[in-house]
């Protein structure tokens, strides 16, 4: 902020440029490239930002304003009053869509900035712009220290309230999926499933994390962006019973985040329909780690009396809460839709109908392709890959018990195979929130042979106090290894 005011005052606007603000200001060195690094525009994006907040709280009373317009780096001064900004649709979208495409600064989160919620005010006339220079120099000078102390102290969170949504009186589709925080208006997941832009909401700021990577997931993109603060969806849907599951990936606290921090640095409440929903939730401490994909699900959702599913998201003392994604599906009454999990990279539907989603809810091993057939089976399809090694699903899952079916095929040893060998080869445990389901398990011994299907079926799963069931392969000779996982509700 000092670096563009004292250019500004200096007569020296056409040095207020990006690589000059970069090298001169930021301290990046002479080789400075703006294509791949965006550390100007982030910031600046964050001190516009910081200095509507400003006005809008604390510095309400100032009597000069300084604004920085989006897309530019050249200061204004401006009368009491909204700050002159362009913050019509098409300059904020372009704004936005600046900052997603294009390689953010290492480590950085970017607020988005909300549709526009008033007519912009006018600037200043520039006869008043030289007199500010002129004879208001020292009340600028008061500014813009104001503006670099906020610059230096302020959280990089921002405080504006999005608008809420206009919504129909009833959804369209029976499953509703939104990426919250999102301007984009569609994308399809690794499953096939549709996402919509942000909607039904009401309150909190919008945030973007383009850059970081997400664990846990094949699905990335449902948390690039995030709704946070204290807010709410107001949702839509028709008569029914359904199926809730909340996302979250925690890329602001935590090991290598730029708020640093732990477990205990952001915890909040969740409402569904005025009923707690989740209390003191912390989503570090159930992903088990920062930047790690994690997801709550909650059975037997019903619309309130309105016809509405009302979502209140509350803070505890200082903590924001946030969302990366929502989805609601058609519900069981009673108990949780079946979970299926193929080795495959793509979603595979058996003899029974029954729809196998692609490989997901796994950390580390890995994963190989197999072309030979399966025997013993009616879908030798669902063996055509299988992850190994050492390695863990957490599936998460509603309250209740479930049958957990494990499917195997050994692929690898055997007599004319590549690894040779026969019975003895592989040999490895399953645990299942940290019990032993299987111990010294031989798919080859289990299933008579190479290339045949076996599985292993386990009754009255509970799942751990983070609502997830925890299946770890661990090695004892050789790899250890699985095709396929169902998880079903024990009332199936």
């Amino acid at each position: 902020m000092d670096y563009v005011c004292t250019k500004y005052f200096a007569g020296r606007t056409d040095q207020i440029k990006e690589y000059n603000v970069a090298v001169e200001a930021l301290g990046r060195p002479a080789s400075f490239d703006p294509r791949k690094d965006s550390i100007v525009r982030v910031e600046a994006f964050r001190l516009r930002k910081r200095l509507k907040q400003y006005y809008e709280q604390e510095g309400s009373g100032h009597a000069l304003r300084i604004a920085i317009p989006p897309g530019q780096y050249v200061p204004q001064f401006l009368e009491k009053g909204p700050a002159a900004l362009d913050e019509s649709p098409e300059a904020i979208a372009d704004e936005n869509a600046e900052l997603l495409a294009l390689p953010p600064a290492a480590d950085s989160e970017v607020a988005l900035l909300p549709a526009p919620a008033e007519p912009r005010a006018g600037r200043w006339p520039r006869k008043w712009t030289r007199l500010a220079a002129s004879i208001g120099l020292p009340l600028a000078v008061v500014a813009i220290a104001a503006g670099g102390l906020l610059f230096l102290r302020w959280p990089a969170k921002s405080g504006n309230a999005s608008r809420a949504t206009a919504a129909p009186m009833v959804s369209d589709a029976d499953e509703i999926r939104i990426l919250a925080g999102s301007l984009g208006s569609r994308y399809v997941d690794r499953l096939g499933n549709n996402w919509s832009g942000d909607r039904f909401f009401q309150g909190g700021s919008v945030f973007a994390a383009p850059n970081h990577v997400i664990s846990g997931t094949p699905d990335p993109e449902l948390y690039r962006s995030r709704r946070e603060g204290d807010f709410s969806y107001d949702i839509p849907l028709k008569p029914g019973v359904y199926e809730l599951h909340l996302y979250f990936a925690e890329t602001l606290f935590g090991e290598n985040n730029t708020a640093g921090g732990g477990e205990s640095s952001r915890v909040f409440r969740i409402f569904i329909n005025g009923a707690p929903g989740l209390w003191a939730f912390d989503v570090l401490s159930d992903a088990a780690g920062s930047n790690t994909a994690d997801e709550k699900v909650f059975k037997d959702i019903s619309p309130a009396p309105d016809g509405k599913l009302h979502l209140q998201f509350a803070g505890l003392v200082n903590n924001v809460p946030f969302l990366n994604a929502l989805e609601i599906v058609p519900g069981i009454p009673g108990k949780m839709r079946p979970v299926r999990i193929a080795v495959l990279s793509r979603s595979y539907t058996d003899q029974h109908g029954h729809v196998w989603g692609a490989d997901r809810y796994f950390s580390r091993g890995c994963t190989v392709a197999r072309s030979e057939p399966v025997r013993n089976t009616p879908d030798p399809d669902l063996f055509r890959a299988e992850r190994f090694g050492n390695f863990t699903y957490a599936i998460p899952v509603a309250e209740g018990r479930y049958n957990v079916t494990l499917q195997f095929a050994e692929s690898w040893f055997g007599p004319g195979q590549p690894g040779g060998g026969g019975p003895g080869s592989r040999a490895f445990d399953v645990y299942c929130n940290g019990v032993a389901l299987l111990r010294n398990f031989d798919v080859f011994r289990a299933a008579g042979g190479d290339h045949r299907a076996v599985e292993r079926t386990f009754n009255g799963i509970a799942p751990n106090a983070q609502g997830k069931i925890v299946l770890s392969f661990v090695p004892v000779t050789n790899y250890a290894c699985v095709n396929a996982i169902e998880v079903a509700d024990e009332k199936e």
